[in-house]
This record gives C-alpha cells, structure tokens and sequence, in this order.
C-alpha cells in the first residue's frame, strides 16, 4: 500500500493535495470538508494518509482537517505560532519535518505577514507556501507588517531556480492583470498571461509554478527592479527610499486593483 502526505490546498474552495514518495502531486480533489471527493483515488490506488501538513490557521486552509484526523488518525503539522485544529505537531522556521513512512524531509520557513505565524515547508525541490507567495502575486496583510512581508518574500526568492511553487490560491490570471499594470512591457509577463488563460480555459491549474518564472514576472519579487521602482513611485506621488516602501506601495496598489 503506497504511503501519502495531505496538504490543505485551496482554489476558493477547500481541496486536498496529495504528495507521493517522490514529493510528486498525485491528486487535487476538491471538498476536503468532507473528503469524500478524494476517498474513491485512495481506495482505488490503495494509498495509505500519512500527515497533514498546515501553513496557516485561516478556515479555507484548515477546513477538514478535524474530519481527516477522524478517520485516519494522522499527525497534523502547524505553525507554533497559531491555532491549528488537531495539531499535534507545532513547527517553526529553522525547524524540519521529517516524514519517516514516506522517507520525506522538509525544512520549515518562519514567513509572517499573511498571518502572523504563517509557515513555508520545502524539500526535494518543492516548496509548500501557502498565501503568502502565489504565482505572479502575494498575500494581503491580514496580520503582519509590509517589512515582515517582503522579508518573508526575499526568503523565499533565494530558493533555487528550479524549486517548485505550490501556492494556495488559482489567482494566477488576475495576479498577472496586475502585473502587467507595474511592468506593461514584461514580455514574460505577457506570454505567461496567454499561457495561463489557455490552462484555465481548458480547467487546468497554472500551477505549480517555478521560482525563476516568479522572480521574472512577479512584483511582489522584483522591488528592486528600476521598472517596478517607477511604477511604484508613480502611483505613491513620490520618490520610495528603501525595498519596503516600494513593495508596501505595490501591495497598496494591488488591494484595489479589480
């Protein structure tokens, strides 16, 4: 019987993400409320649930993880920070999160500024981010700060090229909308548009994405870009000092951006 790792994933709706051995996605089911939508993928391929993994404690990210724990009886990792339900794990940045049965380990990021406690897990090339980079966008500032914001974000813009980003959230056509408003001549931004809008006109996701795509088209990544600094400081009426100022002022932009 083949082992799995759950993660809460959402595209509005609560879904189930399952990881195999190799940290590959085997499934993406929607109502993970009830988990129903994904029971007929583990009985048929005889996976057996392992641990849930949570990034944050906002509903649509620890929506039936009370009901998974019921019936499989699975440890549950979460944020030190925060108040996950059936968390019998608690984790932090600089902490690991090793998978024995799956023979998975992940480093844990301390990444504030979505939620306060908010948590990243990476390993073999993958990094689970939750709401706080999505792809060619960010979080909103529910709890934290601009400044813990963009420090989370520049943790994660270090990671490799190649690492793969599973983010929380399908937003990706309107994120990129909004990015060609900071950058209109963002070639990358324009063909990942197109790109996106076929995927979704045929009902499939965008992602995962890549941390060099992001780095490429995402704002919320390119503070330091002198075309992204005079966006920045075009809409703030003035000149911006500093990384913070500058992606506070995007982030501004992007909360009435429709």
């Amino acid at each position: 019987m083949g082992k799995v790792v759950a993660a809460v994933f959402t595209t509005h709706v609560p879904r189930l993400m399952i990881l195999d051995q190799n940290a590959r996605v085997r499934y993406m089911g929607r109502n993970v409320t009830t988990f129903y939508d994904a029971m007929p993928k583990l009985e048929r391929e005889r996976l057996q649930l392992s641990a849930i993994l949570v990034t944050h404690h906002h509903p649509d990210h620890v929506g039936g993880v009370s009901e998974l724990v019921g019936r499989f009886r699975v440890p549950v990792y979460g944020p030190a920070g925060e108040t996950i339900p059936e968390c019998t794990v608690s984790v932090a940045g600089g902490g690991q999160v090793h998978l024995e049965d799956l023979g998975l380990d992940f480093e844990v990021f301390d990444i504030p500024g979505h939620t306060s406690g908010h948590v990243a897990y990476c390993g073999h090339g993958a990094l689970f981010c939750g709401d706080t980079l999505f792809s060619a966008g960010c979080g909103r500032l529910f709890e934290g700060t601009p400044e813990q914001m963009q420090r989370s974000l520049r943790t994660l813009r270090e990671l490799p090229p190649e690492t793969r980003v599973y983010c929380g959230h399908e937003y990706t056509v309107n994120n990129l909308r909004f990015a060609l408003a900071v950058e209109p001549d963002n070639g990358t931004t324009r063909e990942y548009l197109e790109t996106a809008k076929d995927l979704r006109s045929k009902g499939r996701p965008t992602l995962p994405s890549n941390m060099a795509l992001e780095i490429a088209v995402n704002p919320f990544l390119r503070w330091d870009e002198p075309t992204v600094q005079k966006s920045a400081e075009r809409k703030a009426g003035r000149s911006l000092d500093n990384p913070v100022e500058v992606f506070a002022t995007i982030r501004q932009w992007k909360d009435g951006f429709s």
